[in-house]
């Protein structure tokens, strides 16, 4: 018998090149009057841009234009970013961990300890936790899902800590964080994790029609888990929510009324190149919707330009196959048209937004979606996590029929839930919210992780300079 050696390759070397070749960023605030340009030469390798555009949007940094361009191995990147006032990135401790993030996670030095201690615990969004179960949830979207999965989860003992769900097409991906009720931590028996999946599978499955696709699937902690939108998609993606309409061709489809998003696919011959152009209204964390999109799907970006035209954004990519080759069919042509439309309207909000912070307690995800149901009122998107003894998040609500809520069903639903409950303006770019239980105007950023590494980082300033 021939015995065949094959060659040991340190896992080490793949990263070589890299580490040979550090990547050089450089944040500059001269160039541009109304911006902050960053600028990246790097090494390239696949899944790179993906990770710099989430770096960004991660922070709740807005992107208006982008320079991409990564031929012969090594990538160059302009990115023209903003807060979400629009005002430019001039705080030097967060362009020091935008510096630090961009050059190499892994690396040390730069930025004081106590900074990279808090960017740590800050930057992960609060539905990741390497500390708790996670549950994957995909399946046909309907009215009161979400309060029958928490509902379910409630009496087997789980303490939701945190919940992301994505509904779009018919479709629903939600992903959820759980701790033991009692004990704390995440659940480890095997038996009482079959108990749960066996349990919430029933609970999707229960209206679903023969062959419709439903899946849960129970993680444990882990410190590589995927980050949380990528895998919503990834989620969607696998259920085929990009799947049209009847009567929707596969480069421009209308979901609950959202304006056209359009997607074409050339082929440009000279160059080798399959040439896609984008164009959606704009909106936070597009240019990472499209990039997941094309990564994911195995594509290579070589060349791209993303700009703004009023309140439409234009993205122009030069692609290959993972493997070298254009595209070749017109059926793969079809199918990444009308995937890059569902990446970008899986985000699209409908509905009346509702922000919420309240005491933390066992079952409070069941008591909202509860009282959403009993009103009437169906959850189209929603992000909540807990911060020690507090819980915050929003909820996108409609009516049952798709569309917006009775101003006086959402009133109402406001005076049940509690707490500090703020009735959002309906335009996802708008800031102006208003306090139902005061009637004044005010101007309040919305939930997420960048206000919270935002207020972080000028408490970690002012503490250094004194």
């Amino acid at each position: 018998m021939e015995i065949v050696y094959q060659p040991y390759i340190d896992p080490e070397f793949e990263s070589l090149i890299e580490r040979i070749n550090a990547p050089r960023v450089c944040i500059d605030n001269d160039t541009c009057q109304h911006c902050t340009v960053v600028k990246v030469d790097s090494a390239n390798r696949h899944g790179i841009l993906l990770e710099m555009v989430q770096v960004l949007t991660d922070l709740d940094l807005v992107i208006s234009k982008s320079y991409i361009c990564s031929d012969g191995g090594w990538l160059m990147d302009v990115f023209h970013v903003r807060d979400q006032l629009g005002k430019k990135i001039t705080d030097e401790t967060l362009n020091l961990y935008i510096q630090q993030e961009l050059c190499d996670t892994r690396r040390r030095g730069g930025v004081p300890k106590e900074l990279q201690t808090c960017h740590k615990r800050k930057l992960r969004p609060c539905h990741i936790s390497t500390e708790h179960t996670a549950l994957e949830i995909t399946g046909r979207d309907r009215p009161g899902l979400m309060s029958d999965i928490s509902a379910a989860l409630y009496e087997l003992g789980c303490h939701i800590t945190a919940a992301v769900a994505w509904t779009h097409n018919g479709r629903m991906a939600c992903i959820i964080q759980v701790e033991d009720g009692l004990k704390g931590g995440p659940i480890m028996v095997q038996k009482r994790l079959a108990l749960v999946q066996e349990k919430l599978e029933s609970v999707v499955e229960g209206h679903h029609e023969n062959g419709d696709k439903r899946s849960v699937l129970l993680t444990a902690p882990a410190a590589d888990r995927t980050h949380t939108e990528r895998r919503l998609h990834q989620m969607m993606y696998a259920d085929k929510d990009y799947e049209p309409c009847q009567g929707c061709d596969g480069s421009c489809r209308h979901w609950n009324g959202c304006k056209k998003t359009h997607v074409t696919v050339e082929t440009c011959k000279e160059k080798g190149y399959s040439l896609v152009n984008v164009r959606s209204r704009d909106r936070n964390k597009l240019l990472f919707d499209t990039v997941c999109a094309l990564t994911d799907m195995q594509y290579v970006v070589f060349h791209a330009a993303v700009s703004l035209k009023g309140s439409m954004a234009n993205q122009e990519y030069f692609i290959r196959r993972q493997d070298g080759c254009s595209l070749v069919s017109e059926t793969e042509s079809r199918k990444l048209a009308q995937c890059l439309v569902a990446a970008i309207e899986r985000r699209v909000s409908h509905g009346v937004r509702l922000d919420i912070c309240t005491e933390n307690k066992m079952g409070l995800l069941w008591y909202l979606t509860r009282v959403f149901r009993e009103n009437g009122l169906s959850i189209t998107r929603t992000e909540i996590g807990t911060h020690g003894e507090r819980a915050s998040g929003c909820f996108y609500v409609t009516d049952a029929s798709g569309n917006d809520a009775n101003p006086r069903t959402v009133e109402l639903v406001r005076q049940q839930i509690g707490g500090s409950v703020l009735v959002v303006n309906k335009c996802p770019n708008s800031s102006l919210s208003v306090s139902r239980s005061s009637g004044e105007m005010e101007e309040r950023p919305r939930f997420s992780l960048g206000n919270l590494l935002w207020s972080q980082l000028e408490r970690l300033t002012s503490s250094f300079g004194h």
